[in-house]
């Protein structure tokens, strides 16, 4: 689990880093499109860290069910 969420930090900082380079790109750019990708851009650069931040709290709170459910089984057994 451990690489796992290893592996996640890094895609989403790689992901972070391409999205905030896109979106200087695209504020630079003097072309229709470009107003429309740039918020785009900027959207996703709200919402990809929001979305991290979702996932590892939802990470936090699996593993914490899971250490509760086998301290929970643990207790049964000795009975």
């Amino acid at each position: 689990m451990k690489k796992m969420k290893r592996t996640g930090a890094i895609l989403g900082v790689v992901l972070l880093v391409a999205l905030y380079g896109m979106t200087l790109v695209f504020a630079l750019i003097d072309s229709p499109w470009a107003m429309d990708a740039l918020k785009i851009s900027i959207g996703f650069t709200i919402l990809i860290p929001v979305l991290l931040w979702i996932y590892l709290a939802m990470f936090r709170y699996m593993e914490g069910r899971k250490h509760e459910n086998q301290d929970t089984a643990s207790e049964t057994d000795k009975i």
